[in-house]
């Protein structure tokens, strides 16, 4: 490989940051760093119609929650209209594109004569100059387009990085709009005079644009502009085997975040649908460059599944500082108007191993803040008549130790002794008062982290 690798990833502003593209941003970025090169960010928002600011926000929000840092960018393309017209002055200057004074109602004719002669829909470049042919005149009122003088014969082809040799036939594709009559190009024109002017040295992207690939070769070789490698990755399927989409249930990647998934378990899952690196599972970032050469990219559809990304991030939070996991947290508990304090790195240490998500740890961490209100059903079948005795007693008894797990675990022994009580009998219902579930970790820890005046006041209600 000679010279500086330069990928991108072009999102269009008409929508959330989705997990297909999110995915192609994580390989793009993965083989640039991989290979020392350089990362490019642009906004293709030529859809003037349906671009948004908002979508704009969302998609560096979530490149910026990734850690997909970019070297330049970014770049709009509706900011570049004067350099896109400059190259089709010079196209149609060098007879590589042309004018077509063809109005939607004789391209409806047009397409409907050919369905009837069982042909292909295709323009029929019938405002295609070419040697001894007389054009129609030119009709008063018909804004132009301006199409690309396609390559009538041959064959187009490449070495596509994840499918190997591709070649599709000029027959199959016709005379491209590059340029519509307001003057905003179209994608597979701007899309190529982008990567020609940013030095774009490697392509990944979703395998819904190999049919727009030989259009965009033939207009790089008409520039006579360097062709960069290709590599056209799968989509990614739904629970209902159908494309995840914008459009078909896929999820903004900003929408994981609020459900407390953290962005190197995000992007841990997201590489390994579709790449491999032998058996490996987890792995870092950093790791991921290093593995990164663009190879073992799988040829296959990748199956989202929501149960194995929910363990791959169970894993990460487990595997996280608890002064690291304390912050995230408090975002949590801070949307329920709930304002935690210096106990919450303890907590996440004595709950994280349970939990999947920040929300479920949250969850945990809300009833040390907040009041609980245990079910009826867990009062009745633990907070029984027999053992409010026991609790009563465990209430005095806690007033005058000193408040550290192990004074705690002391007194509980003693109450279990002078009532003669095995520890499931007490543990339940004062879990049930303190925490609202009779399930938690050790009581002896769940309590040395509330303050004694609130394990006091919660174990008196009983």
């Amino acid at each position: 490989m000679t010279g500086k690798v330069r990928t991108r990833i072009a999102p269009s502003p008409t929508g959330f940051l989705h997990l297909g593209t999110a995915r192609t941003a994580l390989y793009s970025w993965a083989y640039a760093r991989h290979h020392g090169g350089e990362f490019v960010l642009r906004i293709e928002d030529t859809d003037v119609a349906r671009s948004t600011q908002d979508s704009t926000d969302q998609i560096l929000a979530s490149m910026h929650w990734l850690g997909l840092d970019y070297d330049e960018g970014p770049i709009y393309q509706m900011q570049r209209l004067e350099r896109y017209r400059e190259v089709i002055a010079q196209m149609l200057a060098a007879g590589t594109a042309y004018h077509c004074y063809c109005t939607p109602a004789e391209l409806d004719e047009m397409r409907e004569a050919q369905r009837a002669r069982g042909e292909k829909t295709l323009y029929d470049r019938r405002w295609r100059p070419e040697p001894g042919k007389t054009l129609p005149p030119v009709p008063e009122g018909v804004p132009p387009v301006v199409r690309f003088c396609n390559p009538p014969e041959g064959d187009v082809s490449w070495n596509d990085l994840v499918k190997g040799e591709i070649t599709i036939n000029n027959r199959e594709i016709d005379d491209l709009i590059i340029l519509r009559p307001d003057g905003v190009p179209t994608y597979n024109f701007a899309v190529v005079v982008d990567d020609w002017d940013m030095a774009i040295t490697h392509v990944f992207r979703g395998d819904e644009h190999i049919n727009n690939t030989p259009w965009q070769i033939n207009i790089f070789h008409a520039l006579g502009a360097p062709l960069p490698a290709f590599g056209h990755v799968p989509v990614i399927l739904g629970d209902d085997g159908q494309k995840l989409s914008k459009r078909r249930g896929a999820v903004s990647v900003t929408a994981y975040e609020e459900n407390g998934y953290l962005p190197e378990a995000m992007l841990n899952y997201l590489a390994r649908l579709g790449w491999s690196h032998g058996d490996d599972e987890l792995f870092t970032r950093e790791q991921m460059v290093s593995w990164f050469d663009g190879s073992h990219l799988s040829k296959s559809p990748a199956q989202w599944d929501a149960a194995k990304l929910a363990w791959v991030n169970a894993q990460y939070i487990k595997a996280k500082a608890d002064a690291e996991l304390a912050p995230l947290v408090a975002a949590q508990l801070k949307k329920r108007g709930i304002e935690a304090d210096d106990r919450l790195p303890a907590i996440c240490a004595l709950f994280k191993d349970r939990c999947e998500t920040t929300v479920a740890l949250a969850d945990w961490a809300a009833a040390f803040y907040a009041d609980v209100a245990p079910s009826e059903a867990d009062l009745a079948q633990h907070v029984t008549d027999a053992v409010k005795p026991v609790i009563a007693t465990l209430a005095e008894k806690l007033a005058g130790v000193a408040w550290e797990k192990v004074s705690i675990a002391a007194a509980i022994k003693e109450v279990l002794a002078a009532h003669s009580v095995k520890m499931p009998v007490l543990a339940m219902p004062v879990r049930v008062l303190l925490m609202g579930t009779p399930q938690t970790p050790s009581l002896d820890s769940v309590l040395a982290i509330f303050s004694r005046e609130k394990v006091i006041e919660r174990l008196k209600r009983a």
